[in-house]
């Protein structure tokens, strides 16, 4: 098995796993909890030691200890409490061997007053966490990083690749915010009544980000992420149970739900990207989206529609139309209209001039794509170039599609992506 650090992993909140001579490999077993577990049990780690480097280290140590333990004596029968309380013994081990005998007293009292429970570590630790890396006091780009780090377990080589930065300059972003987090005593909790809306609005934005790189990752060889799209979607139920009536909790959770449901028909058998009108829409997953249309009208009815609100709507009509033929661009149109209001971002404008295209005529979506070609913040965005070339294949003006398509891939990322742009450069180039 790969050493552990390297697999950049995200937890769940399953409540048990039965894990034991479930898989062929004894040493799958480890990998698994790590896949399912790591967010949960560093974020309870963290609650008892109260510190992110030193829990990171314990917990790090936890699964090597596990990784030789586990193929010889087996599974124990709660793997998460077992590393949760190795990793525990194991912070202390390193404050002893460091010396500081009164920081031991002092992490002793608190892993006291912390007692670790056998079952599985609670969400509320979760919910802690995510707030504490969210903090206001934090860059915007330092909360995504270090939320995608402890929650969602991915290695710091991971997150730079995906956000496009100099590795070094992630790593000193990740230890500048965690310095930051000790030095400020930011508390680790979940903010009282009247701080909460405020807070709310950074931790949706971030569960966002983290859904649409599950959903649609940056770099690498997959499109999809699951993994990822798991953890978000298990957060933005948290969120809901947190404010329970608040539209926008509500709407985040029934936009990526909606999305999670057409997850597994995005790729067909050979990892080749497959656009809506191509996907099997018998495949979708029907349980998410009754789910997350029935979210969307309570989103809608509880105020003012906002963004995610907004979103979720247009991707239950995508979602709720039995053929492509089907769909009701007019009315996604017309939420896109609204969404621009609320949410006026260039990324918004072309979506919208998509829908104006499918509800309006081509035409008319390839005069608002040309005018937001002149805007700087979508000149390295390769799905304006990839939306002018499918307005211009369907127009039947194969020339300057191709045109389209080849700056498209000067700009992708994704080799999922850059497959699917090669294949439809081939079919306007015959």
């Amino acid at each position: 098995m790969a050493p552990i650090r390297g697999n950049g992993r995200s937890g769940s909140w399953v409540a048990k796993v039965a894990v034991r001579g479930s898989l062929a490999r004894p040493d799958m077993t480890v990998e698994h909890v790590y896949r399912e577990h790591y967010g949960r049990i560093l974020a309870t780690v963290i609650r008892l030691i109260g510190d992110f480097d030193r829990s990171e280290e314990a917990v790090q140590e936890a699964f090597a200890t596990a990784v030789e333990r586990w193929p010889r004596d087996g599974a124990p029968e709660s793997p998460v409490a077992w590393l949760v309380s190795t990793a525990r013994h194991k912070a202390i081990d390193r404050i002893r061997r460091e010396g500081r005998l009164e920081a031991l007293r002092d992490e002793l009292d608190r892993f006291h007053r912390a007692r670790v429970e056998a079952e599985v570590p609670v969400d509320e630790d979760r919910l802690r966490l995510i707030f504490t890396c969210c903090h206001p006091a934090l860059a915007p780009e330092a909360q995504v990083a270090l939320t995608l780090r402890t929650l969602c377990g991915l290695t710091t080589e991971e997150i730079a690749r995906a956000f496009v930065v100099p590795l070094p300059t992630l790593a000193q972003r990740l230890v500048r915010a965690k310095a930051k987090i000790r030095r400020a005593g930011i508390p680790y909790v979940v903010p009282d009544d009247d701080a909460l809306p405020e807070r709310l609005d950074t931790v949706m934005a971030v569960v966002y980000l983290v859904f649409n790189e599950g959903y649609a990752a940056s770099f690498g060889e997959r499109l999809v992420r699951s993994e990822l799209c798991r953890e978000a979607i298990r957060l933005g139920r948290l969120l809901v149970e947190l404010m329970p009536g608040r539209s926008e909790p509500q709407g985040l959770l029934a936009l990526l739900l909606l999305h999670d449901a057409r997850r597994s028909t995005r790729v067909d058998g050979e990892g080749r990207m497959l656009t809506l009108e191509e996907q099997d829409r018998s495949r979708w997953d029907r349980g998410a989206i009754v789910e997350g249309a029935f979210l969307v009208e309570q989103a809608l009815r509880a105020g003012p529609p906002g963004p995610y609100a907004l979103q979720a709507a247009i991707a239950a009509l995508h979602a709720q139309a039995p053929r492509a033929e089907e769909t009701d661009w007019p009315q996604i149109a017309a939420l896109y209209g609204l969404l621009v209001r609320v949410q006026p971002t260039p990324v918004v404008e072309l979506n919208r001039a998509v829908a104006v295209a499918m509800a309006d005529g081509l035409e008319r979506g390839l005069e608002l794509l040309e005018r937001l070609s002149r805007c700087s913040d979508l000149e390295r965005y390769h799905l304006l170039p990839a939306a002018q070339a499918d307005l211009l294949r369907r127009l039947g003006r194969r020339a300057e599609a191709a045109e389209a398509y080849r700056r498209a891939l000067e700009l992708v990322t994704n080799e999922a992506e850059r497959r699917y742009l090669h294949r439809r450069l081939a079919e306007v180039e015959l």
